[in-house]
């Protein structure tokens, strides 16, 4: 009988399948194959056929099982939501102070510190030309800067981000602080948000300030000082962000992102730790592309393929070990200048897909920052967009609300296949180190932006108000921050100039003295002495000079 029922139900099965797609072909009006931005031809309708639900236990599991594929935490948003954590940038210390509690006050929940450029490219205040201070950032460039942009802030409390490449002295500044402030450093909570030195090579080239081979060492030595005196904090972020602006797709960022994390974690059993004593606090960094299904689809075979990783290829035997941990940030390279209001319902998208692909904390970019550094009105729409999404639209009452779906289920399988695939290539390639020295990941990338900027051309991908559906306006109809006043400028450099006098000089000679001897040496740790260095008084800058004196500048590779 069961069986007559099944044939019943096959053949009936078979005769609507048939049906429909006699009636699709008459009145489809495109029937050209459509593919997603990593090149996976999509359907236009997903069966059982796709997707049975087969071996459940293995493939998807419960939300905190293994393979982690549903969500890292059994309560996931039930239990906790995901942390609001705006980037944030400006002027100097005390503006950028301003500026934080400000968000705080509005509902972020964390706090990100976005430095200058002139930071970003290892150097003081004193050492650029005082009309590129604090356009992007806040000048941050000695304890003292430190202290005032953390003024009033519970950094005992507070989880806090820098973005923060090699050789990490925001992080040192902050420890300084907390040392002061008589806090002990097992209270510092929070991500070391650019650390990944391998991503900066490929795709960031600002953030570069230390040759390669010394960056990776000093990457190393940042995770085993943290692991031992900071142990709350994050000291890797591996970074997919900026290779996934630079023009990968969603499954080559995906890819070279763990990529870059079997690099890091080889590194680090290499230096003689064990994995589950690191593995832990390594967390990772996405871009957020408006393609919502394919990045929903690319978060769930991440997490999938990462806790297997940790499991069997690095031996990980702690369950925490597993979780792969993510913060997204929904792209700038999809916002617009022309109809720039439009970008709020691209965010919105974005941030949709980062919360069903199952992140742990979230920046959402405001619509104006394709003009400026976000004003405090666009900030505040930015932050109420997490707000409406989770109190408003619900979207935290189910977990993995998208699982089970033929299209997000085969969608999921496709990615983590395309991941593997990519992930064996630079295997081959004898690791992403390898890779990267070769110039094989940026050809790749290259390859992949060139070929959606055609798309975008032909008009074959549509971008609303640039390429199709455009209207007569202004730039002016919108307003910018301005950029922050000469004078505050001129204050900061002088500020920076009597800190300099007044410091002990033989306390930072000594202690620059030491990092550059930690440099130089086998066993010594080159982040302690970073920390040691801020401490006593040396500069942002100093540090940097040394350390590039020492370790080579910084020079990623041009791919022609």
């Amino acid at each position: 009988m069961a069986e007559s029922q099944q044939s019943n139900q096959n053949g009936g099965f078979d005769a609507a399948r048939a049906k429909w797609e006699r009636e699709f072909a008459a009145g489809a009006l495109d029937t050209r194959p459509i593919a997603n931005r990593s090149g996976i031809e999509v359907k236009p309708l997903y069966t059982p056929e796709d997707w049975s639900g087969g071996n459940y236990l293995n493939t998807l599991g419960f939300p905190g099982e293994y393979p982690n594929t549903r969500g890292i935490y059994a309560t996931m948003y039930r239990g906790r939501s995901w942390t609001q954590r705006q980037l944030i940038g400006l002027g100097v210390p005390e503006d950028y102070n301003k500026r934080v509690k400000e968000i705080l006050a509005l509902g972020a929940s964390a706090l990100s510190l976005i430095p200058c450029n002139s930071v970003y490219r290892g150097y003081d205040a004193d050492e650029v030309p005082i009309e590129l201070l604090g356009t992007c950032g806040t000048v941050i460039n000695t304890v003292e800067d430190m202290e005032r942009a953390l003024d009033g802030i519970p950094i005992e409390s507070l989880s806090t981000a820098m973005n923060d490449p090699t050789p990490f002295t925001l992080l040192a500044f902050e420890l300084a602080v907390a040392r002061r402030r008589g806090i002990p450093w097992n209270k510092i909570t929070g991500t070391s948000n650019q650390s990944d030195c391998i991503s900066h090579f490929v795709a960031n080239h600002m953030f570069f300030r230390i040759d390669l081979q010394g960056a990776r060492r000093i990457v190393i030595d940042h995770i085993d000082f943290a692991n031992k005196h900071v142990p709350s904090w994050n000291p890797l972020s591996i970074v997919g962000q900026h290779m996934q602006q630079a023009g990968a797709t969603p499954a080559e960022a995906m890819a070279f992102t763990l990529c870059s994390g079997i690099q890091y974690a080889e590194d680090c059993i290499a230096r003689g730790m064990d994995p589950d004593s690191f593995l832990p606090r390594f967390t990772f960094f996405f871009d957020i592309s408006i393609s919502l299904f394919e990045e929903v689809a690319k978060f769930r075979a991440g997490r999938r393929i990462w806790a297997r990783l940790c499991r069997e290829r690095f031996g990980a035997k702690d369950p925490r070990s597993w979780r792969f941990k993510f913060h997204g940030q929904t792209s700038g390279v999809d916002l617009t200048r022309q109809q720039p209001l439009n970008n709020i319902a691209r965010v919105t998208v974005q941030a949709m897909a980062g919360i069903f692909g199952g992140l742990q904390s979230l920046h959402t970019d405001s619509y104006d920052e394709v003009f400026s550094t976000p004003t405090a009105e666009a900030a505040r729409i930015a932050v109420a967009t997490q707000n409406i999404l989770r109190e408003e639209a619900h979207l935290t009452d189910v977990i993995d609300p998208l699982g089970g779906s033929y299209y997000i289920e085969t969608l999921t399988d496709q990615m983590e296949e395309k991941i593997n695939a990519l992930i064996d290539l630079i295997d081959a390639a004898g690791g992403m180190y390898q890779a990267v020295n070769k110039g094989l990941v940026q050809q790749m990338i290259g390859e992949s932006a060139l070929k959606f900027q055609k798309q975008v051309d032909s008009g074959e991908q549509t971008i609303v108000g640039v390429n199709a559906y455009q209207i007569e306006e202004n730039d002016a109809d919108y307003p910018t921050l301005e950029y922050p006043a000469r004078e505050r400028m001129e204050m900061q450099v002088k500020r920076l100039t009597e800190f300099k006098k007044t410091r002990s000089q033989s306390a930072v000679a000594k202690a620059l003295d030491v990092l550059a001897s930690a440099a130089n040496s086998k066993d010594g740790n080159v982040f302690e002495q970073v920390v040691e260095a801020a401490d006593a008084g040396a500069t942002h800058g100093e540090i940097c000079a040394t350390l590039r004196r020492e370790m080579g500048f910084g020079q990623p590779l041009t791919i022609v």
